[in-house]
This record gives C-alpha cells, sequence and structure tokens, in this order.
C-alpha cells in the first residue's frame, strides 16, 4: 500500500464538559456522570498491510512509549483480530501529538482509532464496541467519538444532540505536567455532591464541575494557576480541567477570542492546541 492510499483515523481528543463522582465502586472504580465532547484534532494512526502485528511511534509526545504489545494500540489490535478471525497483520504508525497522561483521552482515543482503522483495513463487521469495552472505561467513548454522556465507570453511553457545541473554539492547554488517573482518584474526598444535570450538552456543562479538580490541584498547584488563567481569557464561555488533568480547556464564544487566548497561551504555558469541537 503506498503512502497515498495510506489508512488514516485520527484520535481525538476527549474533553469531559463536566464530570460528577459520585461514590466508589465494589471493583474499585468510581460511579462518574459525565459530558463527553471531542475536538477535530488529535494523535493520528496510520496503517498498512503486513504479515505481522508491530506499532511505531513518532511525533513530539513519543518519548519514553513503549511501542510493545502492552501498549494500549497493540492490544487493541490483537483484541480485534481475535475476535474477527483474522490471521494477518498490521504494521501500525501513530503521531503521538497530544501530552500523555494529560486527561484528554491519550491511550484510549489511539485504542479506539486502530479498532475503527483495522476493522477498515481487514474488512471485518465485528461489533467494536465490546471489545473497547474490555480495553477501559473511556474507549466506548472514543470509539463513538461524538458527544455522548457517559455514567457507571463512564462506559454506559447516551447519545446527546450536541447543539450549540459543535464548532465551538476551543483551546486546550497543559501545564507540563503529567497526572496518572489513579492518584487523583485516590485523593478524592469521596463526598458525593450531586447529580449532573439532563439536557442540552452546554447548559449541563455550564450547571456542573468536575470533581477531580480539587484534589488534581493539591497533587499539582499548577492545575490551579491554569484554570485561573484561562477563566481570566475575555470572550471564555467555560473554563474546567478534562478528566483527572492536568489538561484544562476552554471554551470561546468567538475564533478572534480563541486566537488571542491561544498566542497568549503559547507565550505562558508548555503546550497549547488551538480547535475546534467536532
Amino acid at each position: 500500500m503506498s503512502l497515498a492510499n495510506e489508512l488514516t483515523e485520527t484520535a481525538p481528543a476527549k474533553i469531559n464538559l463536566a464530570l460528577h463522582v459520585r461514590g466508589r465502586m465494589p471493583d474499585a472504580y468510581h460511579r462518574l456522570e459525565t459530558i463527553f465532547a471531542f475536538a477535530q484534532e488529535g494523535d493520528r494512526l496510520s496503517v498498512e498491510p503486513d504479515a505481522a502485528l508491530s506499532l511505531r511511534i513518532e511525533g513530539p509526545f513519543a518519548a519514553g512509549l513503549d511501542a510493545g504489545p502492552g501498549n494500549l494500540v497493540l492490544r487493541a489490535a490483537e483484541a480485534l483480530r481475535q475476535a474477527a478471525g483474522v490471521s494477518a497483520g498490521a504494521a501500525l504508525r501513530l503521531a503521538k501529538n497530544l501530552p500523555v497522561a494529560a486527561g484528554i483521552g491519550g491511550g484510549s482515543a489511539d485504542a479506539a482509532a486502530a479498532l475503527r482503522l483495522l476493522a477498515r483495513l481487514w474488512g471485518t463487521e465485528v461489533p467494536l464496541e465490546p471489545i473497547a469495552r474490555s480495553l477501559g472505561a473511556d474507549v466506548p467513548a472514543c470509539l463513538a467519538g461524538h458527544t455522548v454522556r457517559g455514567e457507571g465507570r463512564g462506559d454506559v453511553l447516551t447519545p446527546v444532540d450536541p447543539g450549540r457545541l459543535s464548532g465551538t473554539p476551543l483551546l486546550l492547554v497543559n501545564p507540563g505536567a503529567a497526572m496518572p488517573t489513579g492518584p487523583v482518584f485516590a485523593a478524592w474526598d469521596g463526598m458525593d455532591r450531586g447529580a449532573l444535570a439532563q439536557g442540552e450538552p452546554l447548559a449541563a456543562a455550564l450547571a456542573g464541575r468536575n470533581d477531580l479538580e480539587e484534589p488534581a490541584i493539591r497533587l499539582c498547584p499548577a492545575i490551579g494557576e491554569l484554570l485561573a488563567w484561562l477563566r481570566a481569557r475575555p470572550g471564555v464561555l467555560l473554563a474546567r480541567m478534562s478528566g483527572s488533568g492536568a489538561t484544562c480547556f476552554a471554551l470561546f464564544e468567538r475564533d478572534e477570542d480563541l486566537a488571542r487566548a491561544e498566542a497568549a497561551a503559547r507565550r505562558d504555558w508548555p503546550w497549547c492546541l488551538a480547535t475546534i469541537l467536532a
């Protein structure tokens, strides 16, 4: 397969517009209510036919990542191959454009992109959602790739009309800190602060919160500084931490407001991405 015909999939950045932690579950997961939305941009996964499964990782955040069988992309590929009864392999190439351990989907989005991409390459119609559920709590939402409400571990999904969210200017900013999910959830105080509202997703998000912000800020004070910085930008509609951090996001009313905030973020913070919500 030539590069001109190479199959590719975007693994878009995942945004938790709101994230309510309602309690701990017996399996050590947490009972969540969240609104998932997705950026137009993210990591990029490409594939060519090959006899064996392999993964090459490149891009600005490739350093230190393991491209071996433990990588979630290869775990997704192997799970699909077994479910579909496929003997062929695939040479996968991941352009890692998003920070790692950053609260914006990362490996989950890459795994979901691998499922979509390899289903195309291998011509299989095996249901992908059960495989996604076996790979991680965020993978089903990332497989959907559009605005959904998540409950349970975050993997019980209800589609919602994005309404005015589609095309909304979006700025992602990371303070240069990796935040593994486990310690942030472990630092949550266990208090149920109430349900996430139903209805139009932006209105629900504006009325909501991210219950992991406070424990994440205790572990990484730069997140609090970043949130204050974002909330001070002209034209901001909503600024919040995504997932367990450390990436924070801001939604803007106008493209001009986003452009000004992006210019300032490039000066003041280690990483940012200006895009729109899908």
